[in-house]
């Protein structure tokens, strides 16, 4: 299959194996002219994310924890249909799928760490709520005369 371009990167130097990865095609069912009810433009990308040695055993982990409800015995799978031909339909399955992995594999964000709203800060801001009631409460004509 030598005219995918290039290899799908899914974060730094890791890229998608392309060894590892079983196309499908099938008919779509998506936008097309005369040329679309005889071509197979439909994409279906499988990749055995449990049985892969491509990742870090970390990212592994992690994406294998957090994909749990997409995959089927370990084995996570994209499809594309937008396009009317296979080829696009192929690299934009490829890239859903590197972007899948690379969200997945993401590590954990940091933990927020609670900080003390300095009393000052909070004080101007009371400051300016009152201020802004008072406005308020003087814009409704209940004692104009």
């Amino acid at each position: 299959m030598g005219c995918m371009s290039g290899p799908y990167f899914i974060r730094g130097s890791v890229s998608l194996p392309e060894a590892e990865l079983m196309w499908r095609f099938s008919r779509s069912s998506g936008p097309g002219g005369q040329h679309v009810n005889t071509s197979d433009s439909q994409v279906e990308l499988r990749f055995d994310l449990a049985g892969t040695e491509a990742l870090p055993a970390v990212w592994k982990e992690r994406a294998l924890e957090r994909l749990a409800g997409r995959l089927v015995d370990g084995v996570v799978s994209v499809r594309a249909s937008e396009h009317r031909s296979q080829w696009r339909n192929r690299e934009a399955a490829a890239v859903r799928l590197a972007a899948l992995l690379a969200e997945a594999s993401a590590p954990p964000p940091k933990p927020r760490r609670a900080t003390r709203i300095p009393r000052g800060i909070n004080e101007r801001r009371l400051r300016e709520k009152k201020q802004r009631s008072d406005t308020k409460r003087g814009r409704s004509g209940r004692d104009w005369g």
